[in-house]
């Protein structure tokens, strides 16, 4: 299933997708400071690298709160704090990491060298930033009395999933990347958040924001609200302005919503794992179970990035739920026993499966075009 990227490599030639990018935020200040970072950059820097480091800084945050907040406890009354110059770091790599997330399509077209495997690359880094984010994010809150459950932010974190990908839904029947408009809110946002944290302390989120409404029931509530009043409406109206004109590239229902039907499926799998567990595993390992599924997610959707840019069909299933559903009964059933130790295997499993695909796709893609993924260099042609 690797060599998909073979296949297709003939029709990604040439081929870069139209996004529209309509977000108010984005129009007025950020793409004019994109604009202005992008002339420091030295035209030798290769944009799929930019797109690299800025990922990695989403995963260094990543890191960093796990050291310090493994279990989402440490923002809770009674528990030590996570260190104030933590959340500034935080605050910078995230900007930074959305900062050059904005620049490097610039960079691209500014040393000529967009390629289809950018936009793969800068897409594909994208769908696995989205567990990154959440539960950095989670760790402001945390998950006592003043703070957001662990099921409550599983299901949170699948509403950021699923906003994702509903983006990449409406490219493969659309043609059109219409990118959603809460995505640079919430960075801006979570930017300063991390920041004024730093200032004032976790404690400050304790406090009712007005009455009794808690801060944390205004972020789950915007989140929640964002995905279902903003994204999907707009998602929904773009691909049913499509089927008016005439103009989608998938004429059967079934195969407009081909799409959603592995991410439903892992979605399945993984709350059935969650709600029938026997040692309660969300409770006793979150962030472990959160990897897990974003990970699962991200391959998931990598394919059918691949498919949507490519015009190929998407695949109905994939190939990763197989042993997922091997797994969770293995669980369910306390064939095996430690369900902790399963986990960590089962999540080190998709990890390294999808660090394989990327580079795979990644390699193939490469030499197809005859490209370096990390250097302007061109390969030498014998």
């Amino acid at each position: 299933h690797f060599s998909h990227s073979f296949v297709t490599g003939h029709r990604l030639q040439g081929h870069l997708s139209c996004a529209v990018d309509s977000n108010p935020l984005s129009i007025y200040v950020m793409h004019p400071f994109w604009n202005f970072v992008v002339k420091f950059l030295p035209t030798w820097l290769a944009p799929n690298l930019i797109t690299f480091t800025g990922f990695m800084f989403l995963v260094l945050n990543f890191l960093m709160l796990a050291f310090y907040d493994f279990d989402f406890n440490a923002s809770s009354a009674g528990h030590q704090h996570v260190p104030s110059w933590v959340w500034v770091a935080a605050g910078i790599f995230n900007f930074l990491a959305y900062t050059l997330d904005g620049v490097d399509g610039k960079q691209a077209r500014r040393t000529n060298s967009s390629t289809p495997l950018g936009e793969l690359f800068d897409h594909g880094l994208d769908s696995w930033a989205c567990v990154f984010f959440v539960a950095t994010v989670y760790s402001i809150f945390g998950r006592g009395e003043s703070g957001v459950g662990v099921v409550t932010l599983y299901y949170i974190l699948w509403v950021v999933l699923f906003s994702f990908i509903l983006s990449h839904w409406e490219k493969y029947n659309t043609g059109i990347l219409f990118l959603p408009w809460g995505y640079d809110i919430s960075q801006v946002t979570i930017s300063l958040v991390y920041l004024v944290t730093a200032a004032v302390g976790v404690e400050t989120w304790y406090q009712p924001v007005i009455f009794h409404l808690l801060y944390r029931d205004l972020f789950t509530f915007m989140i929640i609200a964002c995905s279902f009043t903003v994204t999907l409406p707009m998602s929904l109206y773009n691909v049913l302005k499509g089927y008016r004109n005439n103009t989608l590239k998938h004429s059967s229902l079934y195969e407009g919503l081909l799409p959603f039907l592995s991410p439903f499926l892992l979605f399945v799998l993984s709350t059935i794992w969650v709600i029938y567990s026997p040692s309660n595993i969300l409770e006793l390992q979150p962030r472990i179970f959160y990897l897990m599924v974003g990970t699962a997610f991200a391959n998931v959707t990598c394919k059918l990035i691949v498919c949507q840019m490519s015009n190929t069909r998407c695949q109905p299933l994939s190939i990763l739920l197989l042993p997922m559903t091997a797994v969770v009964v293995l669980a369910i059933t306390r064939v095996f026993t430690n369900e902790t130790l399963l986990l960590y295997l089962w999540t080190a499993a998709v990890v390294l499966a999808h660090i394989h695909y990327g580079v795979s796709v990644v390699k193939q893609l490469s030499n197809h075009f005859s490209i370096f993924a990390f250097s302007l260099k061109k390969p030498n042609s014998d």
